[in-house]
């Protein structure tokens, strides 16, 4: 019989959100395909595990599918995980669960934490329907266009972010979105979490006289 793979929810920030589930499921896979094995392998020192990891991002995830389906194929279980959150969500992992799937093979979700939902339940914005988008494009006129997308949705949209580009991704926001109401999620679960609300110009306003920005973010953005 051909083995299992499990797309396994990690911590976004507190240890303490690893499930007994997920951990077991860590625990008892042939191997953890992760983005960087450094991370899951600290991850799992805490967690008082050792399990056999390989890398699986962006750069090599093409490469890595075939390896990973045979081992599937031939019994063995596999994990898959993200730095943090839930796999595929602007992660690697879509390419070896649709070849997993197109084969016949097991795969199982083993939910937990996921920043998009943790910033979508803190915002206090409308929670469904609502719209995934990822990360926002680096570029000034295609993130125009994106937030311009965005308008014409009319419900709540949970985005991605990095510090270095949040206040100009509030900026365009704010030329495109006006009034919308908008929150900004940071370092969600872990010590230093905060939860901004107001206009996308209000909260450019109040970060942009911060001497620095950093931490992993999410916006919410509202309906008109």
């Amino acid at each position: 019989m051909a083995g299992t793979l499990h797309v396994v929810s990690t911590p976004i920030g507190n240890v303490e959100d690893l499930s007994p589930r997920a951990r077991r499921i860590l625990a008892e896979a042939a191997v953890v395909a992760c983005e960087d094995t450094r991370h899951t392998g600290r991850l799992l020192a805490r967690c008082g595990l050792a399990s056999r990891l390989i890398s699986l991002h962006e750069h090599n995830e093409a490469r890595r599918v075939p390896g990973l389906v045979a081992r599937l194929t031939a019994g063995e279980n596999v994990a898959l995980v993200s730095d943090a959150g839930t796999p595929l969500l602007s992660d690697p992992g879509f390419l070896l669960v649709r070849e997993a799937v197109a084969r016949g093979i097991d795969v199982r979700p083993v939910p937990g934490p996921s920043a998009a939902l943790a910033a979508l339940v803190a915002s206090g914005l409308p929670p469904y329907p609502f719209t995934f988008a990822g990360f926002a494009p680096r570029k000034a006129g295609k993130r125009r266009k994106f937030f311009e997308w965005l308008g014409e949705l009319g419900h709540s949209c949970v985005v991605f972010e990095s510090p270095r580009r949040l206040l100009a991704t509030l900026e365009s926001a704010a030329e495109t979105l006006g009034e919308r109401p908008v929150a900004v999620c940071r370092e969600l679960t872990k010590l230093h979490e905060e939860v901004l609300r107001g206009t996308a110009a209000e909260l450019t306003a109040v970060l942009g006289a911060r001497p620095a920005l950093k931490g992993e973010i999410v916006l919410v953005i509202g309906p008109p």
